[in-house]
């Protein structure tokens, strides 16, 4: 079972420090969302997830190559 998309958020924000300002926007909308599956007003949580892993290239390291991994693994 996945993890909720709001408790990566948070992990994702102990790591990364200060996070990109162009993700920024998109992690703060998962630290709303429980899932892929909710909604962030106008945009489904999936997009949320994919416009983050396009702007997060910058993050880097163990922790960052693991939970890409698990966002991208919710995708499928």
């Amino acid at each position: 079972m996945s993890r909720a998309l709001n408790e990566i958020a948070r992990e994702i924000r102990k790591d990364w420090a200060p996070v990109n300002f162009a993700a920024k926007p998109y992690l703060e909308a998962m630290g709303q969302l429980q899932s892929i599956d909710d909604a962030y007003y106008y945009d489904s949580g999936k997009s949320v997830v994919l416009y983050f892993l396009s702007n997060a290239s910058s993050w880097r390291g163990e922790a960052a190559r693991r939970i890409k991994a698990e966002l991208k693994a919710m995708m499928k």
